[in-house]
């Protein structure tokens, strides 16, 4: 069977100010938008901001980032996000992109850039320089996406094919940096948790994600429960936890769709998982939102 799952497109961010759907600028100035990124979501559109001033915190998947000043937040469709909280006085500057945009007139591929991949680090704090200098670039695209032109759109491409090539080695360092300084339990919980992402709906045995790694069950339940304070399970019940959560939100799905998207015996057995797990059955949980 296959499902849809729900996304917002960039079109729901643009509509209303009659801009193209395919690229969007938001900043301080612009309107806030209403959809609801307190609750798990995909995209369409790839995006790279950057935090001005106060705070946020953001899901991705499985991971937890905290965003404060010169944060950069790099995102991709790949992704389940979700933001529980944001401070009222955050500022931030984003440019939001479609693939196709980018291609267009161009064989640039967004999927060369390891920034956008599903398990990439998609927050982190740029050194002041370097904050301004992309905050600098958005800048300039900003004033070109509010500008008239008759070449509006291409200059806006090219800004942001600048603005791409200017985060690759700023993210390659702090990778290299963030890779040189982990244990070695903690890369196996680091990839533990990438296989998950890639795996979850299908496979929900710590047998398989240990034989990926070539360590026994119990040595990957001992360094995830080590290193992350959480059990594997627990992570595996997550992952499958924030799929359902986007699909609930589509009421074009039955929650038996559902259950066999996500491979599971039948309803009931999709239910108890997820009642055990939040407390309140898949219906229940659909009718809060």
């Amino acid at each position: 069977m296959s499902a849809t799952i729900p996304v917002f497109q960039l079109d729901t961010f643009s509509e209303p100010q009659g801009k193209p759907t395919d690229v969007f600028f938001l900043g301080p100035n612009s309107a806030p938008t209403h959809l609801p990124i307190d609750l798990p979501y995909r995209s369409d559109y790839y995006k790279i901001g950057l935090c001005l001033r106060g705070s946020a915190r953001l899901k991705v998947n499985l991971e937890t980032y905290e965003v404060g000043p010169n944060s950069v937040m790099l995102l991709s469709p790949y992704v389940i996000k979700q933001w529980p909280f944001m401070s009222a006085d955050m500022e931030a500057l984003s440019i939001f992109f479609t693939k196709e945009f980018i291609a267009a007139n161009s064989s640039l591929n967004l999927d060369t850039f390891s920034f956008f991949e599903r398990d990439a680090r998609h927050v982190f704090e740029l050194p002041p320089a370097q904050a301004e200098a992309i905050a600098d670039l958005l800048r300039a695209i900003a004033q070109k996406y509010d500008a008239p032109h008759a070449y509006r759109e291409e200059i806006l491409r090219s800004l942001i094919h600048i603005l791409l090539h200017e985060v690759v080695p700023i993210y390659s360092a702090q990778h290299v940096s963030s890779n040189a300084i982990q244990t070695r339990s903690q890369l196996i919980s680091a990839e533990f948790k990438k296989l998950v992402n890639s795996h979850y709906a299908t496979e929900r045995s710590l047998a398989f994600y240990a034989d990926k790694l070539c360590i026994t069950p119990k040595h990957l339940a001992e360094t995830v429960k080590e290193t992350t304070g959480k059990r594997a399970v627990e992570w595996l019940a997550e992952a499958v936890l924030l799929e359902a959560s986007v699909l609930l939100q589509n009421p074009a799905l039955t929650i038996a769709q559902i259950a066999d998207t996500l491979h599971f015996a039948d309803q009931s057995t999709f239910g108890r998982f997820f009642r055990n797990n939040t407390g309140v059955s898949p219906a229940s949980y659909r009718q809060r939102l």
